[in-house]
């Protein structure tokens, strides 16, 4: 079966253009080093629950294969080997495997970056206990055949966390006029708003790839103490769901 290709080069090149900023917290990566926490909040729990995990023990996840896709600088990566998984990395833009790399060997941590795709992964054959699909679908070219690969890279049984942004007049407010037009959180043109995915959509994309979605909460920014937190309500802009493929 030819090898479906997802990748969007216009998205890759953006995020190119930035990968020596991803350890820079005041860089252009600020808002996810400030999403950061509240991220790590929702998989960890999520990750516990589903494998009966204590968050307690010095090494809880021990035992599980990670794949953090698009994953960037290791924002998420270094984490989830610092909590004993066995992690790879995998984005589709080159130049932020070496800036993950040197990272990781700064922090004496072993985690296994490639230059690669969700795709090519499954044509590898690789599988994983979890998957980490973090602020990835909203700038692949079809979302249903990136979600269906990644279905294929979960063990059945498998848990993927999978954030996005909602798509309404608020986030276009906020992910788009704010982030990178008056915070200069972001360089202009990051986020196209019509690739933004509404949490029913994201939904039924996930049901259509094969997985059960079981759970989804969003993620809200209090700009007066400047701080996120993770909400079973507000959905409204940033959100984040978890998936399962079933174990049949």
């Amino acid at each position: 079966m030819a090898q479906v290709n997802t990748i969007d080069q216009g998205e890759i090149e953006k995020f190119q253009a930035m990968a020596a900023e991803w350890w820079d917290p005041n860089g252009k990566f600020k808002p996810l080093h400030m999403l950061n926490p509240c991220r790590l909040d929702y998989i960890t729990a999520q990750i516990a629950a589903e494998f009966d995990r204590d968050l307690t023990e010095p090494l809880p996840f021990e035992g599980l294969r990670i794949l953090d896709i698009g994953c960037g600088g290791g924002l998420l990566s270094e984490p989830m080997a610092r909590l004993g998984a066995s992690v790879v990395g995998a984005d589709a833009a080159e130049r932020n495997i070496p800036v993950a790399k040197v990272h990781a060997e700064e922090q004496g941590l072993t985690i296994d970056y490639r230059h690669t795709t969700a795709e090519a992964l499954v044509q590898e054959g690789e599988q994983f206990d979890a998957i980490l699909n973090m602020e990835v679908v909203e700038h692949v070219a079809d979302p249903l055949a990136y979600l269906t690969a990644c279905h294929d890279l979960l063990k059945p049984g498998g848990l993927m966390v999978c954030s996005t942004i909602n798509r309404n007049p608020k986030s276009f407010a906020m992910a788009i006029v704010g982030a990178e037009y008056v915070m200069r959180w972001l360089p202009k043109g990051t986020h196209e708003w019509s690739k933004f995915i509404t949490p029913d959509e994201l939904f039924e994309l996930i049901r259509n790839a094969g997985l059960d979605p079981v759970d989804r909460k969003g993620f809200v920014f209090n700009p007066v103490t400047w701080s996120w937190r993770i909400s079973d309500r507000d959905l409204s802009v940033n959100y984040v769901t978890a998936s399962i493929r079933p174990k049949n």
